[in-house]
């Protein structure tokens, strides 16, 4: 079967949501930022009677960089033909860098790009890139650092009784406070549910490596950027020098193929985290996928669950996804078949095509900033 049907136009919007916990708006921090409102870059690529959709948690930026340089080479190119784009974006943002914003917008078209190329084809994007396995495993995640305890219980312990085998919290704020805090997350989920706690690189090295030994005494089992993801060197002590039986994670912040390459060359992890809102869509994905089964190491899908849902499925080496509080708020306002975890699975549709996933246009409207199509011009 020979098909041909070529980008013929884009709508790029941009939406800020609140942020909200306990059905009220709340702000969220880390062990080194605090936001009140989350960006979804929303992009939208229309081919003869199909549409597909991707998209970023980033910023309005990013969606100048679609309109301004990546849309013109989007223009009449073959939604097949992922990976060709997906270099041809890379080189034309070159001068303007990589890394960061640029990353986020080649993310979204990546991904808007494999929900068509997969509608195209009627097929599931799971099933697309090689159907690895019928699901992934999630984990809750949130637990910010402006939390009570109550609430940081509350939390945690509704994911345990949800059906969840491991949650996380984020940590490094007051690092002070931590260690009591972790002991009340252990307390909220039982001896049974794995715990995981996330410094967002917060701590010196040897401040993160007294704290994992008082974690480990609480049964926490993955300690996710105890130092700066930058800090290789850190990493590679904390892994080697950390307590028996905790995992350091890090990856979240790779943006290039060559990010990843770095941090296994270093043997700076037990397990790489990859992104596919920032590392380049389902073509970056697999490409930091590849590169950890070569290293032997489980690869990590961090927030976005329901992309991550189809593209954690369709590896081999996945070994779970975040269900991220914030991404999967926003997720189920503005999609009908967003990932929901069942008994501590996510299971993609393979009923539907591409990520199975249909825009609530008229439910993320009151949370539009700006829109562009390529009809009208910006």
């Amino acid at each position: 079967m020979i098909v041909d049907n070529r980008v013929v136009a884009a709508r790029v919007s941009f939406y800020s949501v609140p942020t909200e916990s306990f059905g009220e708006r709340l702000p969220e921090s880390d062990g080194t930022a605090i936001w009140d409102h989350t960006g979804v870059l929303l992009v939208e690529l229309s081919a003869e009677g199909y549409v597909g959709l991707g998209y970023s948690y980033t910023s309005a930026a990013a969606g100048t960089i679609v309109k301004e340089t990546l849309f013109p080479l989007l223009l009449g190119s073959d939604p097949m033909d992922t990976t060709a784009t997906f270099w041809q974006m890379a080189q034309a943002v070159r001068n303007l860098g990589w890394p960061g914003i640029c990353a986020n917008a080649i993310s979204a078209i990546d991904l808007a790009l494999t929900d068509l190329k997969a509608t195209i084809l009627d097929v599931p994007v799971v099933q697309l890139l090689g159907g690895g396995r019928t699901r992934v495993a999630a984990y809750g995640s949130g637990g910010f650092t402006n939390y009570t305890i109550p609430q940081l219980q509350e939390q945690l312990s509704g994911w345990a009784q949800s059906g969840l085998t491991a949650v996380k919290m984020k940590v490094g704020r007051q690092p002070d406070r931590d260690v009591d805090r972790v002991r009340a997350a252990r307390e909220a989920i039982g001896p049974s549910v794995e715990l995981f706690v996330d410094a967002n690189g917060a701590y010196t090295r040897k401040q993160a490596l007294g704290l994992a030994h008082e974690f480990a005494e609480a049964g926490v089992s993955w300690l996710e950027e105890p130092v700066s993801s930058d800090d290789l060197e850190g990493l590679r002590l904390l892994r080697d020098r950390g307590p028996v039986g905790m995992q350091i994670a890090a990856g979240e912040y790779g943006y290039t193929p060559n990010y990843f390459h770095k941090m296994l060359a270093a043997g700076a992890v037990d397990i790489l985290q990859a992104d596919a809102t920032r590392c380049g869509g389902a073509t970056g994905f697999l490409l930091a996928a590849a590169q950890a089964v070569s290293a032997a190491l489980p690869l990590s899908a961090h927030t976005a669950p329901s992309v991550h849902a189809s593209l954690g499925s369709a590896t081999s080496n996945t070994t779970n996804v975040e269900f991220f509080h914030d991404h999967a708020r926003i997720e189920a306002m503005f999609f009908d078949g967003a990932a929901e975890p069942s008994q501590g699975w996510l299971e993609p549709d393979r009923s539907r095509p591409g990520l199975g996933l249909s825009f609530k246009r008229a439910d993320a409207t009151p949370y539009l900033v700006s829109t562009w199509t390529s009809d009208t011009g910006p």
